[in-house]
Order: structure tokens, then C-alpha cells, then sequence
């Protein structure tokens, strides 16, 4: 990224599992991370999670102290965001050039990230007409370092009345994105909140004119901006 990680590390020294934990730490907010929500999020132990956070705490890519949490170093970071822009890069050419449904690019992209060039990266980026968000509506790191703005707020925040035009998807689970391509809510989308029930109850959204109601958990992993007639 705009800078390159201030110790002397090599390919060989940086694992694929490495990289996954530093982009976790990164999709997590960055500092103060938990131990526990690393590992609900990697779906590993804790007792894992520990061990390799003190492997990257000798390597200077993270801040880690026992029972006060995780952060990224600059080098890390780095890291976080390069191992972030090579897959949602490769999510967004997987749709757009070869014709996958969004709801297989994740898995594909997990495996895809740790392997491609820098070179192959730029050539995916400049056909692609470097874009600034993946098909779910994800901010693509920038080759500066430098991230895109999240469009949007989770559907709950909106009042019953507003319509809104669909922006992220933060969701990444297949079965979560096949039935929200059923129901054509997908970034590019227009819907209209009807209502939002009390004590976590469903929200209630019209499309088409077609009421559907969905649970809040869902509701907060659906972006989207207010639009305007």
C-alpha cells in the first residue's frame, strides 16, 4: 500500500493464515480488539487466536496485550489492506468477467487473495476500471492506502415512510445473499420502509408494491441512503 511494512519480512515469513487474522483485526475496527470476537469471527478457538497474535506481535504487525486486547501496526495495516483490496478486486472481476453469482465470489476470493501478483492485481483493477466497491456494496482499499466511504446506514436507522436506494451488503453468507437476490434487495436496489416493530421485531419493507418483512438482524446488514423524487 502507501507504505511497506517497516521490518524486513518476506513471502515466506507472512502465511495465508496470517493475513487472515490481520484482515479480521481490520474488518473488526482496527485497535482494542478482543480475543473472543477474533475468534467468533475466524471461527477458531481462542486458545488459537492467542497463539498466533503472539506470532504476530514478534513479527511488529500487531499490538497485543493479554486481557486488553489487539491492534494493527502500521505494518499490519498495510498488510490488512492490501490481503482486502486483492478480494473484493477479485470478487468484482469473478461477477463482472466470468459470471458468478454474488453469493459464490466470497468463498472463491478467500482462497484467490494470498496467491495473486501485484501485477495481476493493477491488470484485474484497470479492466475493471478501477472500481471503488465490490458487488455487495464493500469499499475497495485504494493502491494509496486509502479507503473509499462506506455509503449508507443500516435500514433500521430509517424512519417508517422513507425510501431508500440499497448500498452494502455486510452479510457475506451464501444462503443470506441467494434469498436477498430472490427478493431483488441488492446495492442499486430501491425500497420503502413500511414499519419497524418494537422489542426486535421485524422490519417491514416494500418493493414493488409487495410488503416483506425481514428480522432486524438482517435488517442491520442492509445498507442504504435516503432517496430522493
Amino acid at each position: 500500500m502507501s507504505e511497506k511494512p517497516a521490518s524486513p519480512l518476506t513471502e515466506k515469513t507472512i502465511s495465508s493464515a496470517m493475513e487472515d487474522y490481520l484482515k479480521a483485526i481490520f474488518e473488526l475496527g482496527e485497535n482494542n480488539i478482543k480475543t473472543q470476537d477474533l475468534a467468533d469471527a475466524l471461527e477458531v478457538s481462542a486458545a488459537s487466536v492467542t497463539g498466533m497474535l503472539k506470532k504476530l506481535s514478534e513479527l511488529k504487525l500487531v499490538s497485543y496485550e493479554k486481557y486488553y486486547g489487539v491492534s494493527l501496526t502500521l505494518a499490519g495495516r498495510n498488510i490488512a489492506l492490501e490481503t482486502l483490496r486483492h478480494h473484493r478486486l477479485i470478487e468484482t472481476y469473478l461477477m463482472q468477467a466470468l459470471g458468478y453469482a454474488w453469493h459464490e465470489v466470497h468463498e472463491e476470493a478467500e482462497k484467490l487473495e494470498h496467491y495473486i501478483s501485484e501485477d495481476f492485481e493493477q491488470r484485474i483493477a484497470d479492466m475493471l476500471g478501477n472500481p471503488t466497491h465490490d458487488p455487495h456494496g464493500d469499499p475497495i482499499p485504494a493502491l494509496d492506502g486509502s479507503m473509499p466511504a462506506s455509503k449508507g446506514n443500516p435500514l433500521p436507522e430509517f424512519s417508517p415512510g422513507q425510501t431508500v436506494e440499497i448500498t452494502r451488503i455486510t452479510n457475506q453468507e451464501g444462503d443470506v445473499l441467494r434469498y436477498l437476490a430472490e427478493h431483488n434487495l441488492v446495492p442499486g436496489e430501491t425500497v420503502k420502509v413500511v414499519a419497524i416493530a418494537p422489542f426486535n421485531g421485524p422490519v417491514t419493507l416494500e418493493k414493488n408494491g409487495e410488503n416483506l418483512a425481514i428480522s432486524l438482524e438482517l435488517a442491520r446488514q442492509i445498507h442504504g441512503q435516503e432517496k430522493h423524487n
